[in-house]
């Protein structure tokens, strides 16, 4: 991880620079807040593609796509405009996925990617099983779209943009939503 300069002024947080995949000593380091910059290999899935992939691990099949090590942006990309890489890649709503993320991240998976709080089940998932939460932009998709550098269908492709999908990206933003240790930026949204 490298720190990037950011125009801001001095209280302001830095944007780390962060190489994908994310190892565990890295996820152990950051905390609640910290703004990265994500750079390498992630994949992309959503809802149908989550089922799937939880019905395969139920029945003792093999996944189409290695889980342990893996980013999961929780993402569906537009097809791209003529002259670019890709379309719109903006996160989806992340609560979505709250019935699957327990198993995948039990399966090893080192983030997820996505908008708003998850449960309070996920949440205590994923600090078991040092799985760190991001949070992408939300309303900002044709600019994370311009951070892709390549996308490729994995698996599933008959699901159209809910198939999962192979991105490289470069200085693609995310902030920690959930860190290994209970950092929480949703916290403010909880009652007494």
């Amino acid at each position: 991880m490298e720190k990037a300069r950011s125009g801001a002024g001095e209280d302001a947080r830095a944007e780390l620079r962060v190489a994908l995949p994310l190892g565990r000593v890295e996820r152990e380091a950051l905390r609640a807040g910290d703004r990265l910059l994500l750079s390498g290999r992630m994949i992309t899935a959503r809802d149908q593609a989550h089922r799937r992939l939880v019905e395969m691990l139920e029945k003792g099949e093999p996944t189409p796509v290695r889980l342990e090590g893996e980013t999961i942006y929780y993402a569906g990309p537009s097809p791209a405009p003529a002259g670019k890489v890709a379309g719109s890649v903006g996160p989806t709503t992340a609560s979505r996925m709250d019935p699957f993320t327990p198993r995948l991240a039990a399966e090893g998976v080192a983030a997820f990617i996505g908008k708003g709080p998850r449960s309070a089940e996920t949440r205590r998932a994923l600090r078991e099983h040092g799985s760190l939460y991001l949070v992408g932009v939300g309303g900002a998709a044709a600019l994370l779209g311009s951070r892709v550098r390549s996308i490729r269908p994995v698996a599933f492709p008959e699901l159209g943009p809910e198939a999962i999908y192979e991105l490289e990206v470069e200085d693609f933003p995310v902030i920690v939503g959930y860190d290994l240790v209970g950092g929480d930026v949703f916290s403010h949204l909880e009652g007494p």
